[in-house]
């Protein structure tokens, strides 16, 4: 892993895992519940946000996941500094309530840091 000149920011993980039977979602489960035991927020089902003050506190998150990503899993996890975390944006169908059968991810002014 490559140093960034940035001291803070978010550590995006972003998963694909297999959920053919039970015991495939089960899995699933367990690795989205570490995620949130971890301190990660999810923003959509597969895609999870941790502040991290510092670039070691980063690489200590991700030397974690190595060790519990699911044989089956594909995992990415990007680095994004906290001005792009800012200039990011969220468009939100006006129906996007009423289809989703599951919980919304809380709102973005939630995840404020710093």
């Amino acid at each position: 892993m490559t140093k960034s000149p940035y001291k803070m920011g978010w550590v995006m993980v972003m998963f694909d895992l297999p959920v053919g039977d039970p015991e495939e979602r089960k899995i699933a489960s367990s690795f989205r519940k570490y995620l949130l035991d971890d301190g990660f927020v999810m923003l959509n089902f597969s895609v999870y946000i941790r502040p991290c003050p510092n670039w070691t506190r980063m690489a200590k998150h991700v030397d974690r996941l190595r060790y519990c990503v699911p044989d089956g899993g594909n995992v990415h996890i990007f680095f994004l500094t906290d001005k792009q975390w800012k200039d990011s944006v969220s468009i939100i169908g006006s129906d996007y309530k009423r289809k989703r059968k599951m919980k919304e991810p809380p709102p973005m002014e939630q995840l404020a840091f710093w």
